[in-house]
Formats: structure tokens, C-alpha cells, sequence
């Protein structure tokens, strides 16, 4: 059976992470967007409140939380701003989750409990100038030396770039395979920023998630211990396809925020709003775009609960990740879209929210997989053209701590 009541302690959750955002976020959030400027206090708070560790075993120096914390904790932040979510899209879906199933103990110890703790922050590494969801099109390279692994290559458009301390980067390890596309010969590692012959930088200019950090990665015989390889040889793409469904799992459940702030913001505006002598609360096409944003929330938080209920219970699904990314994004953008459409031209200007909720949209559009190509894998699902096959490790499924 289906539960989707929230706990006592998700209900808290929500209501410590409404406070926070309120209290210290939104009031300089439009400066921060304006600026293009990151903060490193949001994240340090973050750590403080445990969001960066959250559905990490307390063994690990997590919050111990369950994925449905996750979802809630990813919904609430980009209800205050995109920004705050990339957060746990890239340091806790992509990376820690990775560490958590993929890494030896000696790993584990080594960096998911600092990053869990938020003393160290963690990102990820597949992207490249001319690799994006033709993730096998990557160019960067790992060959053995001895004792230590030799990385060279560029990444780019990766979250947190200029701020991570670790990286998760994906390689080819096995020139063969490279020449001939075929994945098993790609492999994970874990590179420190301190590491010789790492490179990084901002991307400045973007449309939108402008308070936060994007950046690129350069490797110039970047020598990376042995030890440091995640999971075997040969197994990088699996854990990128891994990691991706951890991180979508984010995305959509943040996406599902933003729609609920386009809605809430809408509201707002149509009752404080007065045209032909009432308040445009009473209009019907106004109350048309309304309506359409509270059942694209609610559906929208339906299927990543779903999600989040699965992996709990240790289910792979990446088929229903899929899909509520799908669904939450291109629904927040419409939502963004009619937000705009109801605030009229004061939506077109950054006096409101809803101009920052237009260009914040976009990107989950395009990122952690595009709108294009979720909509092929969900026709492949239906179509009986794919099936998932088990993999070798399996997000673990929660256990309350004792």
C-alpha cells in the first residue's frame, strides 16, 4: 500500500526550512539575482540545519532522514529560490548518494562524512562542451601510472564548480572501448579540488539560477590515487546513469516547489489587484491559469512522493524519476509562463518574484536530462523497447535510525 502522509518529523522539516528561507533568504535573494552573486552563507546554514546530509545514516554523519526528506527539503528550497535546491540536487543526489552506494567504506569515511556534515561540499562531473545527454560523446580520459590514475579532460556547465571541494568524474579509461561508443569503458572517480593540475572557473551571463554557482572543470595530468576510483573499472557510466536518477529526484521535487510559488504568488497578486472596479481574483481566464497551477502542484508532488516512497523501500525507478521530472518541469515552466501572464507588466519586471521564477524555470528543462530526451525514454518504457536491468548496487533503502 501507498502511503503518502507525512510525518511529525516532515512536517517539521517543511516548517524549519519555511522559517530559515523566510527569515534570511528571500530578503536579499533579488540582490543576489541582480548580482549574479553566490552566498556562501546559504550553504553554511545549510550544513548547520543538516539539509546537506539529510538522508545520509547518521553512522556517516547524516541527518538519517528518509528520500521523501529529500523530496521536501528539495521543494521548500526552490520555493525560496532555484538556487538553494541545485544544493541538494548536486552535493546530495548526484555526489553523496554515488558515495553512499557505489563507495568502499574507506571512501565513505574519508568523504561522505564530511560532506554530510557540511564541512566539505561535493559535485558532479559529466558535462562537456561537446557532451550533454550524449554522455558517451565525453572526451576526458583516465590512464593507470602505476599507483595513481592520470585525468585530463574539460567539464563544463557543472554546478558548484568554482565552490565543491570534491568531484565525481566520469572518464573513459579503455581507449578501445572509447573508439567504438561502447560505455563499459568508462569509469568514476573521486578528484579534491587540491589535487595538481585542477582547474576551475564561473560561467557568468546565465539566464536564470543567477545566486547561484556554474562553472567549468579543467584536469591537465591530474594524478588521482588509486583508491580513489569509484566502484570497479569499467562501471562509470552506471554510476553517472545512477547518480542522474538520484539527482532528477531532486530536480523534479523542486521543480513541484516552483510551481507551488508561481501559484502562491499569483494568488497574492489577484486578490491585491484591482481592474474594471474588482479584484482580478474574480476574472475567469485569471482564475483559469490559477487552476491549472494547483493541479499541475498537485500532481506534480504526487508522482515525486511516489518516488520517494520507492526508494525508500530500496525499489529501483527509475522509470517514475523520469517521468516526474518530466511532468514538474515543463509544468513549472508553464506555471512561470501564467505567473507572469497574471501579473501582467509588473511580471516583467524583478518587483516581483515571478520575473526571477520565469528564468529560474528554464534550466531543468535542459539539465539532468532534457525534455526531449525523458520523453523518448518514457516512449521506450510504454513501447516495451526498455527495460531496466538490476544493477550491481542499488540505492539502500531506508532504515529509521535506532
Amino acid at each position: 500500500m501507498i502511503d503518502f502522509e507525512l510525518s511529525p518529523e516532515h512536517e517539521e522539516l517543511a516548517r524549519t526550512i519555511r522559517e530559515w528561507t523566510t527569515r534570511e533568504v528571500l530578503p536579499k535573494i533579488r540582490e543576489l539575482d541582480e548580482k549574479q552573486e553566490y552566498d556562501p552563507e546559504i550553504p553554511r546554514r545549510m550544513g548547520e540545519l543538516g539539509l546537506l546530509g539529510i538522508c545520509v545514516p547518521e553512522e556517516y554523519g547524516g541527518a538519517g532522514m528518509d528520500y521523501v526528506a529529500l523530496g521536501i527539503a528539495s521543494e521548500e528550497l526552490e520555493y525560496a529560490d532555484t538556487s538553494l535546491r541545485v544544493w541538494m540536487s548536486v552535493h546530495v543526489g548526484l555526489n553523496c548518494l554515488s558515495l553512499l552506494t557505489w563507495g568502499t567504506e574507506e571512501q565513505k569515511r574519508k568523504y561522505l562524512v564530511p560532506q554530510a556534515r557540511g564541512e566539505k561540499y561535493a559535485t558532479y562531473a559529466l558535462t562537456e562542451p561537446d557532451a550533454g545527454s550524449d554522455a558517451v560523446g565525453i572526451r576526458s580520459t583516465a590512464r593507470k601510472e602505476g599507483d595513481a590514475w592520470i585525468l585530463n579532460g574539460e567539464k563544463t556547465w557543472i554546478s558548484l564548480a568554482d565552490v565543491a571541494d570534491h568531484f565525481i568524474v566520469i572518464a573513459w579509461t579503455d581507449p578501445e572501448k572509447k573508439a567504438k561508443r561502447d560505455h563499459s569503458g568508462m569509469s568514476a572517480f573521486i578528484v579534491e579540488r587540491s589535487f595538481p593540475g585542477v582547474t576551475t572557473g564561473t560561467i557568468h551571463g546565465k539566464l536564470g539560477v543567477r545566486a547561484g554557482n556554474t562553472g567549468w572543470i579543467s584536469m591537465d595530468n591530474v594524478r588521482v590515487p588509486a583508491e580513489n576510483l569509484l566502484g570497479r573499472e569499467g562501471e562509470g557510466f552506471k554510476i553517472a546513469m545512477f547518480a542522474l536518477d538520484q539527482g532528477r529526484y531532486t530536480v523534479a521535487a523542486g521543480a513541484t516547489g516552483l510551481i507551488r510559488a508561481c501559484r502562491d504568488a499569483s494568488v497574492k497578486y489577484a486578490n491585491e489587484r484591482t481592474t474594471f472596479g474588482r479584484p482580478i481574483a474574480h476574472h475567469q481566464l485569471v482564475k483559469e491559469m490559477i487552476a491549472e497551477m494547483d493541479a499541475d502542484y498537485q500532481a506534480a508532488r504526487l508522482l515525486w512522493l511516489k518516488v520517494g516512497w520507492m526508494k525508500n523501500r530500496g525499489m529501483r525507478c527509475t522509470r517514475e524519476t523520469s517521468l516526474a521530472k518530466l511532468y514538474a518541469t515543463t509544468r513549472s515552466e508553464k506555471a512561470a509562463s501564467n505567473a507572469i501572464q497574471v501579473h501582467g507588466a509588473y511580471g516583467y519586471a524583478n518587483d516581483y518574484p515571478v520575473e526571477r521564477f520565469y528564468r529560474n524555470c528554464k534550466g531543468a528543462v535542459i539539465y539532468e536530462g532534457t525534455r526531449e530526451i525523458h520523453k523518448l525514454i518514457q516512449a521506450d518504457y510504454v513501447l516495451g523497447l526498455r527495460r531496466d536491468k538490476p544493477l550491481r548496487c542499488n540505492l539502500p533503502p531506508w532504515n529509521p535510525p535506532d
